[in-house]
């Protein structure tokens, strides 16, 4: 199928268009009913009469945009109408939810002057929290967002001019670092003068750059001072005098180029007069004004960015608009203005300096991604834009005094993180126990990335002091290629270490009743896991974490061999919290998913003991349930005898816990059924369970890989419970953000 047919079949089935509305209230009963519409609705509109603000309270104008446009301007399409906009429309609202939350219409519009746009759009203010104009030809565009913003009390945004100004913007700014450069030094070409090249030369002054610095060219040639032909007001802000007239000219001398024109304007033989390591961002679309590898390969030294997603450095406007729009409306900013574009522009700047996520590189099959010259613009898909983003523009408005609403922005950023990261909302009190603790943390695989990646994201929010473990040159060389800074990181060398010998010695007399020889314990120390965990049991470090490219049991059986259990307990087991992606839904204790292939009795309660401890480490009053494939003996078998004497077990060592059991799972997890059907259950007084005690390894693994792949839950884990030690043997090939859980979980435990 061509792209053609694939397009239009994805837009017209299985049902026509991209976007419909979602209900987001019960609307089930007569009584629901009632208070959707008549005679209940009635209340929150008298109550909006007496106060208009208050209209952000009791309807969805506090998070809808309204994407909106007459179709004189469309993609590199033209002018082809409002009814052929549509669809870009459509794809804008879906961006607009999927990456920022926010709801969007679109609205096409049948007016061909600035005055017609103004007026339509004017009549929308009470629907709408905010404006994002799409696709309207210049010069219109400028006027029409100057007055739009003049009259209306909610932010108006032009995308096609700051959307695509603001990334831009960030990327200039690196691009300026990694060349050594000054804003005040910088002499750039824009070629393009609509829109968006009268937008980004606007915006880089805001920034920075001197304004007569700038030299814009349209398809007349340079806009220089005493030019007629083809001027207008917003071209004349940029008018330079200079003897230049074409963009050859311009470019000769020149150390940046960005390019919103069209196609093939650029040739080799320009781009090889501009100075040394020049900025090239050539963004006409869908080709630019020179190939990128052509750029590349005739400026090797240059830092070279287009608007298409298969080279590097994109200019993506959905780095901007989601998010802009996000900070702006959890503000009730009345605008959107200079000051919260360069805040966007800045924080983009700043994440793109920051470790690239796992999941980043993993979605573009770049390992080694990191900031230089092949990325100064965050990826698309970098989830963390949100966080980074919304509230530098937030925090912008409230500063700028544009904002109706004050929030404090530490939290606020912590909460749209907690959106896109939910291990956040829990493990928050571990990670400011583990900041408060600074304790060492070892690991064993010192030299893989991801491992470096965490260990710095660990070391800069003070989270823990890293230890890697590993051949010295192995690891800093791992640490040159990931673009990780170690310094100040400690560096255990087995083969090298001065304790090597006297590591090998204790290991040998804790192994030597198990057939370990002296001749094999010198040989096994030099193994970084063994001498990671012999190092931790001497006291020189608080925990370990590994297992990232080791299988599970490879990595368990030498900390089992070395390293004691708790006090009183018998076995280790692996635990998970399950964080539901519903906020209103709290988190679950499950296990043992890793360790007891089928545990007895006693292992059954003394699980229960080890993950209520855990349910309660993060805030949770425990409540047990033990499961099984029956409930209250409606299967009298051996399996389910097995679970009723392990709750027998648990109730006479930890009367304390609320506990019940057998019982399926579905029962345990809805109180209703508990308080209709077993009503004789102590859980039928208890508010929800929340720890699952799982009758075996087999029904406890299936269920957290099951919730993991169907993306209903995030999961942290695997959790060891039950060892003297904090040590975590992590999922092999996990992300860089399970060892930071894992290792902040270790710093902030205390020894059992």
């Amino acid at each position: 199928m061509s792209l053609k047919d694939e397009a239009l079949n994805y837009h017209k089935n299985p049902k026509p268009g991209k976007t419909e509305i979602k209900v987001t209230k019960p609307c089930l009963t007569q009584d629901d009913l009632t208070l959707a519409y008549s005679p209940g609705v009635a209340e929150p509109c008298l109550e909006i009469h007496k106060n208009k603000q208050d209209v952000y309270q009791y309807t969805n104008k506090a998070n809808l945009v309204a994407v909106l446009s007459n179709g004189t301007a469309v993609l590199g399409l033209g002018n082809i109408g409002p009814e052929a906009f549509k669809p870009v429309g459509e794809g804008k609202a879906v961006l607009f939810k999927k990456f920022a939350n926010v709801d969007a219409f679109d609205i096409e519009i049948n007016a061909k002057t600035s005055e017609e746009i103004i007026n339509v759009t004017q009549a929308l203010e009470p629907t709408f929290g905010g404006i994002n104009l799409e696709d309207i030809k210049a010069p219109e565009c400028f006027e029409v967002e100057e007055r739009l913003k003049e009259k209306l009390n909610i932010p108006v945004f032009h995308d096609d001019q700051w959307g695509t100004a603001i990334i831009t913007g960030a990327a200039v700014i690196n691009s300026l670092m990694l060349t050594d450069r000054k804003w005040g030094d910088l002499t750039t070409v824009i070629s393009g003068a609509g829109a968006a090249g009268i937008a980004m030369g606007r915006l880089l002054c805001h920034l920075g750059h001197k304004r007569e610095k700038i030299i814009l060219v349209d398809s007349r040639g340079v806009v220089y001072i005493g030019r007629k032909d083809g001027m207008n007001k917003y071209k004349d802000e940029f008018a330079t005098k200079t003897d230049k007239r074409t963009l050859a000219d311009a470019l000769d001398g020149a150390d940046c180029f960005l390019g919103v024109s069209v196609r093939d304007t650029v040739t080799p033989s320009m781009i090889e007069k501009m100075n040394k390591n020049p900025i090239i961002f050539a963004m006409a679309n869908p080709d630019p004004e020179i190939p990128y590898d052509l750029a590349k390969k005739t400026r090797p030294d240059a830092i070279v960015g287009t608007g298409r997603s298969d080279f590097p450095n994109q200019v993506n406007n959905v780095l901007g608009f989601p998010f802009i729009f996000r900070g702006a409306l959890d503000v009730a900013a009345k605008a959107i203005n200079d000051e919260m574009m360069v805040a966007a522009s800045e924080a983009l700047a700043e994440l793109a300096r920051s470790s690239v996520t796992k999941e980043v590189k993993d979605a573009y099959g770049m390992a080694d991604l990191t900031f230089g010259p092949d990325y100064v613009i965050p990826k698309p898909t970098d989830r963390r834009v949100l966080y980074h983003v919304a509230p530098a523009v937030a925090r912008a408005a409230i500063e700028t005094k544009v904002a109706r609403k004050q929030i404090d922005i530490d939290t606020y950023g912590y909460m749209l993180q907690r959106k896109i990261e939910p291990s956040r909302r829990i493990l928050k009190p571990i990670f400011k126990t583990a900041a408060r603790k600074g304790r060492k943390i070892i690991f064993p695989e010192g030299d893989e990335p991801v491992i470096l990646q965490a260990a710095e994201i660990l070391l800069g929010d003070a989270l823990a002091k890293p230890v890697l473990v590993g051949n010295t040159k192995k690891i800093q060389t791992a640490a040159e290629q990931s673009k990780v800074d170690i310094s100040a990181m400690e560096i255990l060398d087995p083969a090298k270490h001065p304790d090597r010998k006297k590591y090998a010695k204790k290991y040998l007399e804790l192994r030597r009743r198990k057939g370990l020889t002296k001749k094999e314990a010198d040989k096994r120390i030099k193994r970084p896991v063994i001498f990671g965990a012999m190092h931790l049991r001497l006291g020189n470090a608080h925990g370990l974490v590994v297992g990232q490219n080791l299988y599970y049991r490879h990595s368990l059986i030498p900390l089992f061999q070395i390293l004691p259990t708790a006090n009183k307990v018998e076995h280790a087991i692996g635990g998970y919290v399950i964080i539901p992606n519903n906020e209103n839904i709290s988190p679950i204790v499950l296990g043992d998913a890793t360790i007891g292939i089928k545990p007895s009795k006693k292992d059954l309660a003394e699980s229960g003991k080890l993950l209520a401890d855990l349910a309660e480490s993060i805030g949770l009053d425990p409540v047990v349930a033990f499961l099984s494939h029956a409930s209250f003996g409606s299967s009298p078998d051996d399996e389910a005898a097995r679970v009723q004497a392990a709750l027998r077990l648990f109730r006479s060592k930890w009367p304390e816990i609320p506990a019940d059991g057998e019982m399926q799972a579905d029962v345990a997890l809805n109180t209703k059924i508990i308080k209709k059907t077993y009503p004789f259950s102590p859980l039928a007084n208890e508010s929800r369970v929340n720890v699952l005690v799982c009758p075996d390894l087999d029904s406890a693994n299936i269920s957290y890989k099951l919730l993991q792949s169907l993306g209903e839950a995030h999961l942290v884990g695997p959790i060891l419970l039950g060892m003297k030690h904090p040590v975590h043997v992590l999922e092999r090939h996990c992300g860089v953000g399970q060892v930071v859980e894992l290792a902040a979980l270790a710093a902030a435990q205390e020894y059992e």
